[in-house]
């Protein structure tokens, strides 16, 4: 009897050692269905996931960091650390002075130069002499874009948008011996001075002008002194077309 409970127990302990070591043998081994083994997915899944590296981070103390191991110049712009918003009061300025949308109609123009006493030489524009205190009229509604205070000679200039009629949206400008200028923003109806003629001065020009208020001559090919401009004859024309009797170009 005690011979084959011997038997018994070491024949039990060869099952168990059998069964333990294939356990350990399916945990390390993978087999297809074709009979292929390889490596288990959760050794794939891991190798592919980034292992992190412990980094040293030495930082200075009011010093910024470089960017690309490029060191900051004291040379590089970083902005301007005083700037700060224009003043409200600039911005409504600035806005005053922006042009109208105008839209082509069929309104007519009256002659803005309606007291010119002598008509002058065609340059930039026309040049022309008037009484003291005579105005110079809005030839529609026009809105003033700006004033130059010195543009010839010590003597103002200023450009207008036209609203209405087959020019709209163009702009014109009047110049030299002006006075009593109406204030950039202001829209004019049409009739109102836009300025008055001077006690002195070298006469006034009249003419075609660019939205920043450079004449239209000197835009479109420049300007020498008596010249006579395609501007100043298109202007010329311009107020014959309403009456003024400017005569011919000289």
């Amino acid at each position: 009897m005690a011979k084959e409970r011997l038997i018994r127990c070491a024949l039990l302990a060869i099952v168990v050692l059998s069964v333990a070591g294939c356990g350990a043998s399916s945990a390390t081994r993978s087999t297809t269905s074709s009979g292929v083994t390889g490596t288990p997915a959760s050794d794939a899944s891991n190798s592919a996931i980034p292992q992190p590296r412990p980094q040293v981070i030495e930082p200075t103390a009011g010093v910024q960091a470089s960017a690309q191991g490029v060191a900051v110049a004291p040379s590089d712009p970083i902005g301007d650390p005083t700037a700060h918003a224009p003043p409200l009061s600039e911005v409504r300025a600035e806005l005053r002075m922006e042009l109208i949308a105008a839209t082509v109609s069929s309104a007519t123009y009256i002659d803005p130069l309606r007291y010119v006493t002598v008509w002058e030489r065609t340059d930039q524009g026309v040049d022309a002499a008037m009484p003291v205190g005579a105005p110079i009229l809005a030839p529609c509604r026009v809105k003033i874009l700006a004033i130059e205070p010195n543009w010839y000679a010590g003597q103002p200039l200023v450009y207008y948008e036209l609203l209405d009629g087959p020019d709209a949206g163009k702009v014109q400008y009047v110049a030299e011996e002006i006075t009593d200028i109406a204030p950039g923003g202001t829209i004019l109806q049409q009739g109102q001075p836009i300025a008055r003629y001077a006690a002195s001065g070298t006469g006034i020009e009249f003419g075609w002008s660019t939205l920043d208020g450079v004449t239209l001559a000197m835009a479109t090919g420049g300007y020498e002194e008596g010249q006579i401009t395609p501007a100043g004859r298109s202007i010329r024309a311009w107020l014959n077309s309403l009456g003024a009797n400017a005569g011919r170009d000289f």
